[in-house]
């Protein structure tokens, strides 16, 4: 709960059908945008045209929902991204950066958002460029997206009212193993609120001794939303910048009395078209004076910036993400949950830490109280030939 004045403003959760509504028409337009995107990354074509697609179907669908509420907001919770091979996160090259065209065997991680009334639904999507069947994705790539994966269904499994985030974060680290891959240090799940794509409650991972201490944990409760992102690298697990420059950034809660007149202009934009949301300075009429205003922003803390990482050379990283609703009768799944074929993609390497395969053998999918969950459905454990189970949720 938080006090504005002197009026108390009740915090809106999914307690409320209207807010649970409102998360699904984001996720629903999230979904239908993500597939389209899926099947445009094929060999030859541009990353920066991809983000630019996405971002502007997410900006036209969501204007299609609630026409008559004029002061709802609505639209881009995060722009889209593109990261491919060593890439790990971020990339969403402007107009004047260089861009990159996507090649057969690329593997390509596709990462955004959006957003009704505030309310959050966020996906991320991995996929080998040119895999098929007929020419199945092996070695490294293969590794990297059934760990991603699988490590993404256990997640799911263990986002339960009164389990821990520790509990994640360790089953994570075991899926990863399995596939002689590790997670990227550090990276951060959020919970989600309205208007706030990274809430108090995290679930890290592969954390540094450091991070380990003064990483809080908790509980899972009832009624909370999660972003669960999983990224997997079959390198060191380290993220590092290179040559590529920011494009995302997003306010935080900082003041200050910005000194020049480009830096105030520009600020003022950032108020009226993304308010709290991140955004890529794409958005702005010149990307030119979106530059210049930007860096006294991010120098006295007004914005922060979504650094783009890179793992190591000859090293890839796959990401898969999903948003959580935790309802009553167990979690909700409401974005992702696109197959990942055994056939397609072929590992040596499987799960063989019992608790992890037990936990896999579960259903991700809340509970019925009329029917029971008939076997042999999505989501069981993994297969001796490493087969993906199609998402269950």
């Amino acid at each position: 709960m938080s006090v504005s004045g002197d009026e108390e403003q009740i915090e809106k959760t999914i307690a409320e059908d209207i807010v649970v509504t409102k998360y699904k028409m984001a996720a629903d337009i999230v979904n239908r945008v993500c597939k389209k995107i899926i099947e445009r990354c094929v060999a030859g074509a541009s990353v920066r045209e991809l983000c630019k697609t996405a971002d502007n179907e997410v900006l036209e669908e969501t204007s299609k929902v609630f026409k008559k509420e004029k002061d709802l907001k609505k639209g881009i919770a995060f722009p889209t991204c593109i990261s491919v091979n060593n890439c790990i996160c971020h990339f969403s090259p402007l107009n004047t950066d260089p861009d990159y065209i996507l090649q057969d065997d690329d593997l390509v991680k596709v990462d955004f958002g959006a957003h009704v009334d505030g309310f959050i639904a966020v996906v991320a999507h991995s996929l080998v460029v040119g895999a098929s069947k007929e020419k199945p994705s092996t070695g490294k790539k293969a590794d990297a997206i059934l760990a991603a994966h699988y490590a993404l269904e256990a997640a799911l499994r263990l986002l339960k009212k009164d389990n821990e985030n520790s509990e994640i974060t360790s089953a994570v680290q075991k899926v990863a193993e399995s596939y002689k891959c590790k997670p990227i240090e550090g990276m951060l799940s959020h919970q989600l609120k309205q208007f706030k794509i990274d809430g108090e409650k995290t679930i890290i991972q592969n954390p540094n001794e450091g991070q380990r201490k003064e990483h809080d944990k908790h509980k899972f409760e009832t009624y909370e939303v999660y972003a669960i992102d999983v990224l997997i690298s079959t390198g060191e697990g380290q993220g590092r910048e290179m040559e590529s420059r920011t494009s995302i950034f997003k306010k935080t809660d900082e003041t200050y009395l910005l000194k020049l007149k480009a830096s105030r202009q520009f600020y003022s934009d950032v108020n009226a078209k993304c308010g709290l949301m991140p955004f890529n300075l794409r958005i702005f009429d010149s990307e030119a004076r979106a530059r210049m205003g930007v860096v006294e922003c991010v120098n006295h803390k007004l914005l922060d910036p979504f650094q783009v990482l890179y793992e190591r050379p000859n090293e890839v990283v796959a990401q898969f993400k999903a948003t959580v609703l935790l309802m009553p009768n167990g979690p909700l799944r409401i974005t992702g949950g696109y197959p990942v074929d055994g056939d397609i993609y072929q590992s040596e390497h499987k799960i063989e830490d019992e608790e992890i395969t037990k936990l896999l053998s579960t259903s991700a999918k809340p509970k019925k109280s009329t029917k029971k969950n008939k076997a042999g459905k999505p989501g069981e454990a993994p297969a001796e030939n490493g087969e993906a189970a199609v998402s269950s949720a």
